[in-house]
């Protein structure tokens, strides 16, 4: 037993989240985890024990990002954040302030596609803005870029291609290329001869949004990516310094891949960082018209899963399950979250399986994941790319019905389901607060702007379940983390406000006094 703390955090009020013991006042930390807690804390001090007053703050559980990728997003993103674009207009002041030279490479990243208002975006008005410039920009969706004349030309692109998964090079009818790029394989074609960023600038901007990561509340990750470059530059940074955040990788699985090879993947890892998952895609997006959706899209698109025939998709996530492998298939569409269940249907495992995204579900459909077991993994805050009254280009491609069965958080709480959330960044914010914040307001904090769906609306404690229990349940680490708990790693956060009664403004911008990691400070005010 341990009789002396090396940490001891006291004036905080603790939402352990914990049932047996739902509130304390103290915190004892030695060894990295929680060893005490209100008198049996304080009498675990002594000389040697750091002692840190919270002033009042509330101290919860370390917050988890379900679903992030910041080791992409801060290697692959590179360039113009184009994010605060809202019209041609924008895009245009955007280009005019581009320091671009004939020849040299530009690119953008985080591009709306509410920007183009309906219509396709090509590449007319980069080559309109900047002749003779590669330019290379990804739109926000992760899954489509948008490429210039000249981009095009340096990856050697002229026409159509086939490739292995759903993926296209968009060509006019006359099979000329329009500059738009769906799914990553054909990303890839233009992608791969962009200059890399240097290795030294790649470790620098990952580390810098860990640790900005860290300063928003966040302890931990789970990453929805995990190539081998990302485990060497993890490896690598670990071998300088401790990493601000937990990470649990899950590399792809993409159509044609050795799944043995990824099998043999699980569990590597240091310190702060292992692998523990495999992420598979069965679509793409639903602005990208590439979501496997049941019925067509306004555009008679959407109607085909990513893996060019579903029954392989089936076979590998069933070969990885029997493995003991926890799967996370990205499925937006109906139809792709409904292949994701029948997939998994009747398999016998150990873990439990996770669908990412789940933008539009009907109902019956809610309670079959839920029935399934399957953990949700949602990222509320997508719906700031959305308008209550349908006017943007994700629900005028769905449809009112569909789009009325958006992000339906709380029919799966309702329904018992078990809740990740997450932020996808670079997609949306990775500020752990927003995401507890929107997953309440359904919509941007501070605002005025009409809610979207706010019957689906989760209370202060389901968003924070779903980034503490809940996250911990999915990862399989419920006996070790999601509670402030005797034997729990102290993996802590602690707000100026309390997290479950608060407004969700106050939720959104409050004040992160503190941030630890198996016991060690890595934010602090």
């Amino acid at each position: 037993m341990t009789s002396s703390a090396d940490t001891l955090l006291v004036g905080a009020s603790v939402r352990t989240l914990d049932p047996r013991r739902p509130r304390a006042t103290a915190v004892a930390i030695a060894g990295g985890a929680v060893v005490g807690l209100d008198g049996d804390a304080l009498g675990m001090r002594d000389a040697a024990t750091e002692v840190i007053d919270l002033g009042g703050a509330t101290l919860v559980p370390g917050l988890v990002d379900g679903h992030s990728h910041p080791v992409l997003g801060a290697t692959a993103f590179e360039g113009a954040d184009l994010s605060g674009c809202g019209t041609l207009d924008d895009l245009r002041a955007a280009l005019s302030r581009a320091n671009a030279t004939r020849g040299e490479w530009w690119c953008g990243f985080g591009l709306d596609h509410n920007v183009f208002d309906g219509h396709q975006p090509t590449s007319a008005l980069l080559d309109d803005m900047l002749p003779g410039v590669p330019v290379f920009i990804r739109m926000y969706d992760g899954h489509s870029a948008l490429a210039s004349s000249a981009a095009l030309e340096r990856a050697g692109v002229a026409g159509p291609r086939r490739f292995e998964q759903r993926s296209e090079i968009v060509c006019d009818q006359d099979g000329r290329p329009t500059g738009l790029l769906l799914e990553h394989a054909a990303i890839n074609v233009v992608g791969s001869v962009v200059p890399p960023m240097p290795a030294h600038q790649r470790r620098s901007r990952v580390l810098d949004v860990l640790r900005a990561m860290a300063a928003t509340g966040l302890t931990g990750a789970h990453v929805m990516d995990g190539d081998a470059e990302t485990l060497e530059l993890l490896a690598d940074l670990e071998d300088q310094a401790d990493l601000p955040i937990r990470l649990r990788l899950a590399p792809w699985c993409m159509p044609g891949d050795d799944v043995a090879a990824l099998v043999d993947l699980q569990s590597r890892g240091g310190r702060s960082w292992y692998v523990g998952a495999v992420k598979l895609f069965l679509d793409g997006t639903v602005e990208g018209g590439t979501a496997w959706l049941d019925d067509p899209d306004c555009h008679g698109g959407g109607t085909d899963a990513f893996w060019l025939d579903p029954l392989e998709y089936t076979k590998a996530v069933q070969e990885l399950a029997g493995a003991g492998v926890q799967t996370c298939t990205h499925a937006i569409g109906d139809a792709a979250v409904r292949h994701v269940v029948d997939s998994l249907d009747g398999v016998q495992t150990p873990v439990r399986h996770r669908v990412e995204h789940l933008e539009t579900m009907p109902a019956d459909l809610v309670h079959r994941v839920v029935g399934a077991g399957l953990v949700a993994s949602m990222q509320p805050s997508h719906a700031a790319y959305t308008r209550a009254d349908h006017t943007d280009e994700w629900s005028r491609r769905l449809g009112d019905q569909r789009a009325d069965r958006a992000w339906v958080c709380r029919d799966v709480r309702d329904a018992g389901g078990l809740l990740v959330l997450g932020s996808d960044w670079p997609i949306a914010d990775y500020d752990a607060r927003v995401v507890l914040g929107f997953a309440q307001s359904r919509r941007h904090p501070g605002t005025d702007e009409a809610p979207v769906r706010p019957e689906q609306a989760l209370t202060g404690l389901m968003a924070l379940e779903g980034m503490t229990t809940h996250a911990a349940v999915a990862a399989g680490d419920a006996d070790s983390a999601g509670r402030v708990a005797v034997g729990c790693r102290a993996d802590l956060t602690a707000l100026a406000v309390d997290p479950v009664d608060a407004p969700p403004d106050e939720v959104s911008d409050a004040v992160v006094t503190l941030a630890m990691l198996g016991g060690a400070v890595t934010h602090r005010v």
